[in-house]
């Protein structure tokens, strides 16, 4: 068996994990990026048909990275975002011109961030690319962590780092060897994905609507397009599934409304079970965990990614300094500041996206009526639809470099 040395090594080339690679390249330090899945757009499951809503602060983050060109041609921009329930009179609007920015956020799709980030990787001479290549063990020293990756061709290796990366996932191999663990909180829900055509232009508005069976958000694309993210019971997910496009059509309108008035097309449709998980731990010595693997959010306002990539953004920041002011970037005096950094923004989020689906879950009449009352107040006061839409854009709290649009 060979053994190879780094200062940095990430388990995960999935968008989070490939874009801290592409954060810490120029640091002075050997960078490894091992991934389990050949790193083609066609091929990696983190880089396929699912949109995702940028919030501002992630768009900082690409760009100042240098891969927003990448991504601007085909990013959507949501100007407005329209709140409301079915059946009832209450709604709030939030505006990007009230806000002082030319978009709340950005509608991407997948495949396009990940082409984006496998076209820079490569140009990287300090981040070497171990994949198709599986993890088997992890261990932690004192002096390094070690891990052991088997590639396709079964070659095994041993790996060192001064500083190894979590990036691989809720279900994190190196969370669950390493004992760390995680809550988790099945939600008895399916998120059914798919690209829709209405007849009415979509004008850039983002839809979240609330209703008895769950919460339904369409999302401007191009073309006039909408990304539908669809709550369903885990139990009625196969039904849903196997309706035909115009069942499903059916479905989408009447927990929608006719906002968008008629829908015509669907595309190809996903489903993915919701759960809430929450790691103990998000650093030790020699060991940080990102994205997903630290937090995995319901995709109720669209946060769970923005949150990763805050996590990528503070982590590389504390990396840099730490290696500028000549400490040991595996030290947990050194990680304990991004743990320490990160936690605020997570609780915050993680309990903002969870108490929203538990609220607008609740069918009791009061609890709807007096829902309906908080949505019409909510709109009639700019101090908190201010607050609400910053933490909405990533921009609110102590932001890292990147997030400000500041190089690190």
């Amino acid at each position: 068996m060979t053994t190879s040395d780094y200062d940095l090594l990430i388990i995960g080339g999935g968008l989070v994990g490939a874009s801290l690679a592409c954060a810490l390249s120029g640091r002075n330090l050997r960078i490894g990026l091992v991934e389990a899945a050949p790193l083609t757009v066609s091929q990696h499951p983190s880089y396929d048909d699912r949109t995702l809503a940028l919030a501002q602060g992630t768009r900082r983050i690409f760009q100042t990275l240098g891969l927003w060109d990448a991504l601007a041609a085909t990013a959507t921009p949501i100007c407005w975002i329209h709140i409301s329930e079915r059946g009832g009179p209450g709604f709030a609007r939030l505006d990007s011109g009230e806000e002082g920015v030319d978009a709340l956020g950005y509608v991407v799709e997948a495949r396009i961030i990940g082409a984006a980030l496998l076209a820079k990787l490569p140009t990287l001479p300090d981040v070497e690319l171990l994949c198709p290549a599986r993890l088997e063990t992890v261990t932690v020293e004192p002096e390094a962590a070690l891990a052991t990756i088997r590639f396709s061709d079964e070659r095994t290796v041993e790996l060192r780092a001064r500083l190894l990366v979590a990036a691989d996932g809720a279900h994190s191999p190196v969370r669950e060897q390493l004992g760390i663990a995680a809550l988790r909180w099945d939600y008895g829900q399916q998120a059914v994905i798919a690209n829709v055509t209405p007849t009415l232009p979509h004008d850039n508005v983002a839809y979240e609507r609330f209703t008895t069976d769950g919460p339904v958000a369409f999302l401007p694309m191009s073309e006039n397009r909408c990304a539908v993210v669809c709550t369903v019971n885990e139990a009625e997910t196969p039904a849903v599934m196997g309706l035909d496009d115009a069942g499903f059509l059916a479905l989408l309108s009447e927990r929608f409304g006719d906002r968008l008035g008629p829908l015509l097309r669907v595309g190809r449709r996903q489903a993915y079970p919701l759960f809430l998980l929450k790691s103990r731990e998000h650093a030790r010595a020699r060991v940080a965990i990102v994205g997903n693997a630290a937090h995995t959010l319901h995709p109720i306002a669209g946060q769970g990614f923005n949150l990763g990539m805050r996590d990528v953004a503070a982590l590389a920041e504390v990396i840099t300094d730490a290696r500028q002011a000549g400490e040991d970037i595996g030290d947990p005096r050194a990680l304990n500041r991004y743990a320490d950094w990160r936690r605020w923004d997570q609780r915050q989020t993680i309990a903002f996206t969870d108490a929203l689906n538990r609220l607008f879950a609740n069918p009791l009449p009061p609890v709807r009526a007096a829902r309906n009352l908080g949505l019409l107040a909510f709109d009639l006061l700019p101090p908190a639809k201010h607050w609400f839409a910053r933490q909405a854009m990533g921009l609110e709290g102590r932001l890292p470099k990147l997030a400000r649009g500041l190089t690190l």
